[in-house]
């Protein structure tokens, strides 16, 4: 007679994680095929991106937990020169979980029962420290194995920040800021995240939520500030213009190098056409909020005003 093992399931819970998921899918959502192309060129080269579709967010209730879980960015696509229909789950996941893996196989059947389609699942680790995270979910006994899932997966603290400066994607430049850099190098970065954000000539939207991720989880202090700033005033004077109008951190602080104020002003009436923009585009009021550091309320006159 067969004798089944006991497993017992260990969940490490973080104590205090800030949820910056709605970060990220945002970013997703808004550059997904640009996502796809600087990350995972061999996915993109195979998907029509013109047929890129959100679905509905997906929930799912934790039976180890009893917690109601949500399954972040789920998209729709073909595969070129194909009619088959593809269903692409991107999980960013901002902390270390041991059971991360199996969770990720839930995921994979909530979406399969109801799609029924293809399902390509890719997870994106966005945490600061470098862990071994498995790709893959396996059921076996020593005589047969019942089930083997993988996935595709992004540690992102395992990459080299400078092998992204010359890709002119801005799901790259943004995620600079998660990337594997040294403490003595952020000045570097910041500078380098600026001129990108320049070569890529956005609209002023989607710079500004560029920028404000990237700010989120990059913020120099006062000295580190002086010296970048020190750095880009030695740059061509075109360059040192542009730098300057696109970092937040000077904006907010009131430009401490100076500027008059009519300048200041101004730059309150370009924030505000931001605003405008980011609503036309559907953005939440409170990610708009902390994007561009506006309280709700100066937003929701904003968008009362449409």
């Amino acid at each position: 007679m067969l004798k089944l093992m006991e497993t017992t399931v260990v969940r490490e819970k973080p104590t205090v994680y800030p949820r910056h998921d709605q970060l990220f899918k945002q970013l997703l959502h808004t550059f997904f095929a640009e996502f796809l192309e600087v990350f995972f060129p061999e996915v993109h080269k195979e998907i029509d991106v013109n047929e890129i579709r959100p679905v509905s967010e997906e929930m799912y209730t934790d039976l180890f937990e009893g917690e109601r879980r949500q399954v972040d960015v789920v998209i729709e696509t073909t595969l070129k020169g194909d009619d088959t229909v593809i269903i692409i789950h991107v999980e960013p996941q901002s902390y270390v979980e041991a059971n991360f893996h199996e969770r990720m196989y839930h995921y994979f059947n909530l979406l399969y029962w109801k799609y029924r389609k293809p399902i390509l699942p890719i997870a994106v680790f966005s945490y600061g420290k470098n862990y071994e995270e498995q790709d893959h979910f396996s059921i076996s006994f020593p005589f047969f194995r019942v089930l083997s899932f993988q996935f595709l997966m992004l540690e992102l603290r395992k990459k080299n920040w400078r092998e992204y400066l010359e890709t002119n994607n801005p799901v790259a430049a943004a995620l600079l800021s998660k990337m594997g850099y040294a403490e003595k190098e952020k000045v570097q970065v910041k500078k380098e995240f600026l001129r990108m954000i320049m070569n890529m000539k956005l609209d002023a939207a989607k710079s500004a939520f560029i920028i404000g991720f990237f700010e989120r989880y990059l913020t120099l202090n006062k000295r580190e500030e002086e010296e970048l700033m020190t750095e880009i005033e030695q740059l061509p004077n075109e360059e040192t213009e542009h730098l300057m109008q696109l970092s937040n951190s000077w904006i907010e602080k009131g430009m401490e190098k100076g500027m008059e104020k009519g300048m200041e002003k101004g730059r309150e009436e370009e924030k505000k056409n931001i605003v405008v923009e980011m609503l036309k585009q559907g953005l939440a009021i409170d990610l708009i909020s902390e994007v561009t550091k506006l309280d709700r309320e100066a937003i929701e006159d904003i968008k009362r005003a449409l």
